[in-house]
């Protein structure tokens, strides 16, 4: 177990409806896991594997001191990006030019930690030599997986999830049956009332039977009783089951019941939302329905049918809306590949998937084109929310012979989505698989040459970058380009910048030149921030400071942050080295509240870093030094190196503040700031209430596994309200309000609500 005091992480979501039954399965999970480091939950499609696997890890959460952390690998397609989201949904992403198995196994070696990798079978292979190599890195990693097939791993503990319990054929079977409460319980919420009584319990028994106890089967039945009574849906199974009983030998003959049903739900819709169904297939994650109306809509689907027939799939339970959007929509993996298999057949498959790659290659080439304005933070909100079907779209250019041009554009239209999201590692990758595949003299390969030297570079692989930047050159002057030619000369002065100063500065300005000729903002933009740079190298602070105000007013006058941001931060170094330390800190506080906002962990890591020289050079050691532990926090998971031109600033910061309050006190105040999270972090940097993030930081670490707002429910709970009372207070649902206690009882290991209020107590929680 956890020491008391110690910080419990996780991504779990929360649970949405009841869970029923399963007690057996839970506990043979948490006592295989006791035994081995890798459990696999095994089963056909919808027999509740997902479900079960996040109890039991919900359950789990106090065993494991580094969290518990969930993998849903349904959306992904490649399994090159296998490393990549792992490490991203555990917080650990690098942009290092370095394996990224190699970095993840280092960053874990040393944790104690539950990965849930969730929906493996699609990705068999990838997981199993991920699995292994993860466990062997990492003496505290427990695996639990879930998949259609095991993983193959040497030490694997297989469990197969059987389907719910069913009545047999004494009627008091029926009131014990796991099968007939899930179903009751799900009929309940969509027929108010509704309960197994003595007139229809034989009916549904028999029904549940059929269903042969598979949730998925039971819970797509139970929303029929909107409009079906429980005989006509037996009625009806008893018809299909028997039209459809001829499946493969070989399959399991769940797995055929299943698939009935699937046909089952197929049959109930008119050819319109059949297709529809289908066409949704090649959506990845969730969608919106502008993308549906553009992609979807041709051959008998008109564009003004498109949301009457989205309304009849959600009412259907065949999609679901998004909880974070209300015009967001997502098929469930089981439902995606059912519409998946049914668009092969129609002979559209290719077409529809091309027709979803160019929505999004738009999608790319408007953001790129609205980036530099006031949309800006709109555009890579935007993009993050589709980040699952940019990925498709790429894939699909990757994979398909001839389309590996339109690939490398969509890719380079991306470039700063790439650069300031965080995502240099996976922008480099799409590059460097799609540059082989399309080796014509074209100004796409021209400007993704660049590119990928330009990534490279920022991953400090220059072994790489220097014959890209070469062949880059020779393309551009081959093709007299001019666009390419002027990122080829401020790229080249990034490879150059360590040496001959005056020469870099030359091909700054010569970029800067051809930039503005061309109208393109973003370079003249980038081309001001490297001559800033470059000024104070050259010890020319006043230079240095206007460039920066050219760029912040070339920024404002477009509407345009990011970029601002960029200049605020390298006009405070200059600043500072100045001697305003008061405006250089304003600047950078400035600078780091915007790239916050754009999840650029980069971009707010450098501002820290500065401030922490500031600091420094005031004589506030302590604080110096807690920055710098913050900032670990923050530049460590991007797995990049310090960019070279601060590496002296950073170092004689350290060797100062180490001076001054010697070994014990620097190595105090070092640890105080790296305990902060991303947020307590940011909040220390921008002096917003110091003291108050060091204690919600210290409050975070002691109050257990309790998100914020589970606490905040939790207060609510020790003031005796009732879960329709909390729900009004908060202004959510009464169930919504209800899963949350539930959650709170069984993160805590309790079983009341008085337990819950005297735990807030204890951890000073309450008001």
């Amino acid at each position: 177990m956890v020491s008391k005091g110690r910080r419990l992480l996780d991504n779990l979501p929360a649970d949405l409806t009841s869970f029923v039954d399963r007690r057996l399965e839970l506990a043979e999970i948490k006592r295989l896991l006791s035994l081995a480091r890798l459990v696999t939950l095994t089963g056909v499609g919808g027999v509740g594997k997902t479900r079960l696997a996040l109890r039991a890890a919900a359950d789990l959460r106090r065993a494991f001191a580094d969290g518990v952390w969930m993998v849903d690998l349904a959306a992904l397609a490649d399994p090159e990006l296998l490393v990549q989201t792992v490490a991203e949904h555990l917080g650990l992403s690098d942009q290092s030019a370095r394996p990224p198995l190699v970095a993840l196994c280092e960053r874990i070696a040393d944790k104690q930690l539950l990965i849930l990798l969730d929906n493996c079978e699609h990705l068999l292979d990838a997981c199993a030599r991920l699995a292994h190599e993860l466990l062997r890195a990492s003496p505290g990693l427990r695996i639990l997986s879930t998949s259609r097939e095991q993983l193959g791993v040497y030490g694997e503990h297989v469990l197969a999830v059987p389907p719910l319990s069913v009545p047999t054929e004494s009627p008091e079977s029926v009131t014990v049956s796991a099968a007939v409460a899930l179903f009751a319980d799900r009929a309940a919420s969509v027929v108010p009332g509704f309960a197994v009584t003595p007139d229809n319990a034989a009916v549904l028994g028999r029904l549940c039977q059929r269903l042969e106890g598979i949730p998925l089967a039971i819970e797509l039945a139970a929303v029929r009783m909107r409009v079906m009574s429980p005989q006509h849906l037996l009625d009806r199974l008893d018809d299909r089951f028997q039209l459809l009983s001829g499946g493969p030998r070989t399959m399991p003959h769940r797995q055929q019941t299943l698939r009935a049903l699937l046909d089952w739900s197929r049959d109930l819709c008119s050819p319109q939302e059949r297709t529809l169904w289908a066409r949704l297939s090649v959506f990845y994650g969730s969608f919106e329905m502008e993308a549906v109306e553009e992609v979807c809509s041709l051959d008998g689907l008109p564009r003004e049918c498109i949301l009457d027939l989205l309304i009849q799939l959600v009412d259907k339970s065949i999609l679901i809306r998004d909880e974070g959007s209300p015009d967001r929509y997502r098929l469930l993996e089981t439902m995606r590949q059912y519409g998946a298999e049914m668009l092969s057949c129609s002979g559209e498959a290719t077409a529809m998937r091309r027709r979803h790659r160019d929505y999004y290659e738009r999608l790319a080439v408007w953001a790129e084109a609205e980036w530099f304005g006031a949309q800006q933070l709109d555009c890579t909100e935007r993009l993050w929310r589709e980040h699952a079907n940019l990925r498709a779209a790429l894939d699909f250019c990757r994979t398909e012979p001839g389309e590996a041009e339109t690939g490398l554009r969509m890719a380079a239209a991306l470039r700063m989505y790439w650069l300031g999201s965080g995502l240099i590692r996976e922008g480099r990758g799409w590059l460097d698989r799609l540059l082989p595949l399309h080796t014509e003299s074209t100004p796409a390969r021209a400007k993704a040459l660049w590119l990928d030297t330009w990534l490279s570079l920022l991953q400090n692989d220059e072994a790489a970058a220097l014959p890209m930047l070469k062949a880059s050159r020779e393309l551009a002057e081959q093709l007299d380009d001019a666009s390419a030619l002027a990122y080829v000369a401020q790229i080249t002065g990034l490879a150059e910048f360590r040496g001959d100063l005056p020469a870099t500065v030359a091909l700054f300005e010569e970029a800067l030149a051809q930039h503005r000729a061309d109208g393109d903002l973003m370079g003249v933009a980038y081309a001001l921030i490297r001559l800033a740079t470059t000024s104070i190298l050259l010890d020319d602070a006043d230079r240095a400071v206007a460039y920066c105000e050219e760029c912040v007013a070339l920024s404002a006058s477009h509407g345009e942050v990011w970029f601002r941001a960029h200049a605020l931060w390298m006009m405070g170094i200059a600043v500072w080295r100045a001697g305003d330390h008061r405006r250089a800190a304003a600047l950078e506080q400035e600078s780091i509240r915007v790239k916050a906002a754009f999840h650029d962990q980069v971009g707010v890591a450098i501002g820290i870093e500065v401030l922490a020289w500031i600091a420094a050079t005031e004589g506030r050691s302590e604080r110096a030094v807690t920055l710098l532990g913050a900032l670990e926090t923050i530049w460590l998971p991007t797995g990049m190196s310090l960019f070279n031109f601060v590496t002296a600033y950073h170092d004689q910061c350290q060797e100062s503040t180490r001076e001054i309050l010697g070994n014990k006190g620097y190595e105090s105040a070092f640890r105080r700031g790296n305990r902060f999270t991303v947020e307590g972090a940011i909040a220390f940097a921008l002096d917003e209430k110091p003291d108050v993030a060091a204690v919600a930081a210290k409050h975070e670490a002691e109050s257990g596994p309790l998100t914020r707002r589970e606490r905040e429910i939790a207060e609510l709970v020790a003031q005796g309200l009732s879960n329709k009372e909390i729900a009004t207070a908060l202004v959510i649902a009464t169930r919504t309000a209800e899963g949350h206690v539930e959650h709170i009882l069984a993160k805590l290991g309790f079983t009341s609500r008085v337990q819950i209020a005297a735990w807030v107590v204890e951890h000073g929680l309450h008001r």
